[in-house]
């Protein structure tokens, strides 16, 4: 015998962001959906547990107590597991059409990127981005990893607004498709730093001439094939998480009980 709660030597069935502060005892109440949700689809019943988050307080055990026609009631335990940030690593990006932008979200989230910036450029494909859908589609990602926080998903601004508003503190590596370039694994800066990636059809010479001339801004190659821009995206976080990220270390588990 341990000594511990039965509750921490139980794996929650499910997990979920919740915008609320969470201490030992506290009554949640979630909404419709997210009862429907563990009802319905996850099909518990009250009784079972399952792991809050809110991107402030780490992760703790909650039991769900009742269901209602107009949400669920849950109440919280202990904490499971001590809140970690994620590396300060950004990425901003042309906004690509539904199932592409929506696709960068959800990887972009596993990988641990902090914030998200849509950025217009001259050959950017589409003129809308529904935030409200891509701030769910985050969530739910977080929900899934085992993060412990949420990416914050910034409203679209141009490239030189983000430009002229940057931190010059925070290397901002450029994926460029043509003109000189260095190879992503020599030159990849600890955190805080960004990314860059272009819209489906490349950055235009005016905007490559602009970038270039501007010294946060460090233009990298990721290969000899030409990426599409969900998949240069990706590939850039990815490689900056082996070399000088949280996924660099020899144990990848996340620290909680089972």
């Amino acid at each position: 015998m341990t000594g511990e709660p039965e509750f921490d030597r139980v794996k929650p069935a499910a997990r979920l962001f919740v915008d609320t502060a969470l201490s030992s005892g506290a009554a949640i109440e979630l909404d419709r959906d997210r009862a429907h949700y563990l009802q319905h689809v996850l099909r518990l019943a009250p009784g079972a547990t399952i792991e809050l988050f809110n991107g402030r307080d780490g992760g703790w055990t909650a039991t769900i107590e009742s269901f209602a026609k107009r949400g669920a009631t849950l109440e919280t335990k202990a904490q499971r597991r001590s809140q970690v940030a994620s590396p300060d690593l950004w990425l901003c990006f042309a906004p690509l059409k539904r199932a592409r932008i929506d696709l960068v979200v959800e990887k972009a989230t596993e990988l641990g990127v902090a914030r998200l910036l849509p950025i217009e450029t001259r050959r950017t494909v589409t003129d809308r981005v529904n935030l409200d859908r891509l701030r769910a589609i985050a969530m739910e990602a977080a929900e899934q990893c085992e993060r412990l926080d949420v990416p914050v998903i910034d409203a679209p601004v141009s490239l030189p607004t983000l430009l002229g508003s940057w931190d010059t503190s925070r290397t901002l590596h450029v994926a460029a498709e043509s003109g000189e370039v260095r190879s992503i694994g020599e030159v990849l800066a600890p955190a805080p730093c960004a990314f860059l990636i272009g819209p489906e059809g490349g950055f235009d010479r005016g905007e490559l001439d602009l970038l270039r001339s501007v010294p946060f801004v460090v233009a990298i190659g990721l290969g000899p094939r030409l990426l599409r821009a969900e998949t240069a995206a990706l590939t850039s976080l990815a490689v900056w998480q082996a070399l000088r990220g949280d996924g660099s270390g020899p144990d990848l588990r996340p620290p909680f009980r089972d």
